[in-house]
């Protein structure tokens, strides 16, 4: 017996020695950084870069930590359920109290129960959308210079289940995460690295991560099968699409219309190929390959095709088909849809984040009972129009079947006629 402690009581200082020889070498020191104007600057760069106006409005969230741990977030109704073993917990994130608990899909009085869910979602739920909350009440942000680059350090100040914490973040070229190092109360070992990659674009436009790997014994922590999305918000755009018809303009072949006026158009929306008519020019336009497009002019064709001609009809078409299209578009690849409330009226909001000319406009529509758009508010990234209103009105039902407008209105009485609409097959 007396060898068996023996050999114990090595093989325990052997551990020791090793813990503390990887401690030594392992751990640093919290880095000092500097606060102010540059460090918030580097902060809203980052928020830019994560859509976090997304973030703001999504409804649901959805992962699950090391698949011990499985979530579904209410996002906007302050509202998660925290699922474990055989326990169940809709945790109210703002009012605790107002939880309810079960074990079994049966109701429990056990308070533990709720503690642990709320404890469970404070951390897992910073492994998902930590660099979302980087302005939280209670944080402070400053610049670190690390090893020749600048990072963005985060400490929580207060909140959470472990105040005082720090993270040092590490940003791309585009200002979106790719690592950090953490200083907390629960490691020792203060620096240890964290991946923040393996990114993915969610429908409500976040981009979340979906695993993780700590430098600490080459841990991880997948987060399962990451979803975020807004069922309300798709359930009001799907009822627009019925409204307007949508299912008929997806089988329509041919359309035509003009603008003020000044430019027409005839689309051959199967083929995706445009006629673009204005002064004295004519551009047989192929949007999805430019090289194969043509140019009139006084009905001469061009022998040496001019590609500035080209990228007008381009940009033309992009401008002047949304304006007919527009409300048929809710769905199409790289478009946001939220709810807002705009003077007591529920909106969709609709942002653009790829394709056209200026992706990252948005538009709120608001709906007459039918829930056929009436108008809507322009947003546009360049700043130009920062709430404008246009009416989308005086629609009609083409042979083909589908709804378009054939008017809009501005706020300041002027209006823009899309002309003799036509749809059909």
């Amino acid at each position: 017996m007396k060898k068996f402690f023996k050999i114990l009581a090595i093989l325990l200082t052997l551990l020791i020695g090793i813990l503390a020889i990887y401690y030594f070498a392992n751990n640093e020191e919290l880095p000092q950084g500097k606060k102010g104007k540059e460090a918030e600057a580097l902060a809203h760069k980052m928020f830019e870069a994560i859509h976090h106006e997304a973030f703001k409005n999504t409804e649901i969230i959805e992962w699950n930590f090391r698949n011990a741990h499985f979530y579904k977030w209410y996002k906007q109704q302050n509202k998660v359920e925290v699922s474990w073993k055989e326990n169940r917990v809709i945790l109210n994130t703002k009012n605790i109290t107002n939880s309810k608990a079960f074990v079994n899909r049966k109701k429990t009085d056990d308070i533990s129960l709720i503690k642990k869910a709320e404890a469970y979602f404070n951390n897992d739920s910073f492994w998902i959308v930590a660099p979302y909350k980087v302005f939280d009440a209670g944080t402070e942000r400053s610049i670190v210079k690390y090893k020749g680059k600048e990072a963005l350090m985060v400490t929580y100040t207060a909140g959470g289940s472990t105040p005082g914490d720090s993270y040092l973040w590490f940003l791309d070229e585009n200002y979106i995460p790719t690592s950090f190092k953490m200083w907390t109360s629960i490691i020792p070992i203060g620096g240890v690295d964290a991946t923040w990659s393996n990114y993915t674009t969610t429908e409500a436009g976040i981009l979340l991560p979906t695993n993780h790997r700590l430098s600490l014994f080459g841990l991880e922590i997948p987060l399962g099968n990451v979803k975020a999305y807004n069922k309300k918000a798709n359930k009001l755009a799907h009822k627009i699409l019925t409204a307007i018809k949508h299912e008929n303009y997806k089988n329509t072949t041919f359309l035509e219309w003009s603008f003020g006026g000044k430019r027409s158009f005839k689309w051959n929306k199967k083929l995706h190929v445009v006629a673009v008519y204005w002064d004295d020019f004519k551009v047989i336009l192929h949007p999805q390959d430019l090289d194969k497009s043509t140019v009139y002019f006084k009905e001469e064709k061009q022998e040496d095709t001019d590609e500035m001609i080209v990228k007008r009809a381009w940009d033309i078409f992009n401008n002047d088909s949304f304006w007919l299209v527009a409300p048929h578009k809710l769905f199409d690849d790289g478009v946001l849809r939220n709810l807002v409330s705009v003077d007591g009226e529920t909106g969709l909001k609709v942002t653009y984040t790829t394709g056209g000319s200026t992706p990252g406009d948005s538009y709120v529509w608001l709906l007459d009972k039918n829930y056929v758009p009436k108008s809507y508010k322009m947003y546009l990234k360049n700043g130009r129009m920062n709430g404008t209103p246009a009416t989308w009105e005086h629609w009609i039902t083409t042979e083909s079947g589908t709804l378009l407008p054939t008017n809009h209105t501005f706020s300041n009485g002027g209006s823009l006629s899309m002309g003799a609409v036509k749809a059909y097959n």
